[in-house]
């Protein structure tokens, strides 16, 4: 049973029903087949984001890679709640909340509280330090980076990242239910911006500046970097795709915990942040796309 791979791990938690942690609740149930909670502040967005993942099972359906049952089955192992203290039977609880430092130190103290002992405790911030969130817990032993990439039923990598205090057996077990999710791991100090974000963010930040100082346009700028570098889409594009303010607020990371002025944020990022102008979010449409396919 995926449940015995993956040490003994039986039940999923998942913290937040923005786009990170429904498709890791999607993959949890679907390849792995555990039982997964999800939990939200707000009941209108799970159920958003339930229905919406209704519909690509359906869609799968349709298209003959799930059977009726299958789509079920898979429906059903995923139950929602507003109420923190449902997460108390994980095994492992998942945050995938805003990467904002403050509020997941706030919710993995409130996990603490509530959390079975032995449980695991997993963040999948993309750049803020495991061992920081760990030290908010009296459990961080039991706390460890699980950096899923986005969207999460499409990317095969899971970026792991033990903390300063975090043991063997919480390191194992995580890596262990990470490939029974069908993914691929890399294991990553505890650096601000881990391997993943310490290499993109710098890239695109970069082409945020090349666009401000005229060096190309947005379309010339993506178009070198997909077929001169083969990439599959240019900087500028896929920070659309992520969220500008979210490419900002890992800049910052990197910037003020690295303390190396490469890291600064290019100004018209920030001005386009101020502004509104956060990108696409086109990762739910990016789904619909493949589904469709």
């Amino acid at each position: 049973m995926a449940a015995s791979v993956a040490h003994n791990i039986r039940r999923v938690g998942v913290v937040g029903a923005g786009q990170m942690g429904i498709g890791i609740a999607q993959v949890a149930a679907s390849v792995s087949k555990l039982p997964v909670v999800v939990l939200d502040s707000s009941a209108a967005q799970l159920e958003k984001q339930l229905g919406f993942l209704s519909s690509l099972l359906a869609k799968d359906v349709a298209k003959g890679k799930l059977t009726e049952s299958d789509a079920a089955d898979i429906r059903s192992r995923i139950t929602s709640t507003t109420s923190m203290s449902d997460l108390s039977s994980a095994d492992i609880i998942i945050e995938a909340a805003t990467e904002n430092t403050d509020l997941k130190l706030n919710i993995f103290k409130q996990l603490d509280s509530i959390a079975a002992p032995g449980a695991i405790l997993a963040s999948n911030t993309s750049s803020i330090s495991i061992t920081k969130i760990a030290a908010a817990t009296k459990r961080i032993e039991s706390v460890v980076g699980m950096h899923f990439m986005n969207p999460v039923p499409v990317m095969k990598l899971v970026e792991v990242i033990p903390g300063l205090a975090t043991s063997d057996d919480t390191l194992a077990r995580t890596l262990s239910l990470a490939h029974a999710m069908g993914k691929t791991t890399a294991q990553s100090k505890d650096i601000p911006g881990f391997i993943a974000n310490r290499l993109l963010m710098p890239y695109i930040n970069e082409a945020v500046f090349a666009l401000s100082e005229g060096l190309g346009t947005k379309e010339d700028i993506d178009i070198t970097m997909k077929l001169g570098m083969n990439h599959p889409m240019g900087p500028l594009t896929l920070a659309d795709f992520i969220g500008l303010d979210t490419c900002l607020a890992i800049m910052r990371v990197l910037h003020s915990q690295l303390g190396d002025p490469k890291y600064r944020p290019s100004p018209l990022l920030i001005q386009y942040v101020d502004a509104g102008f956060y990108g696409t979010r086109a990762c739910s449409a990016i789904l619909s796309l493949i589904a469709e396919s």
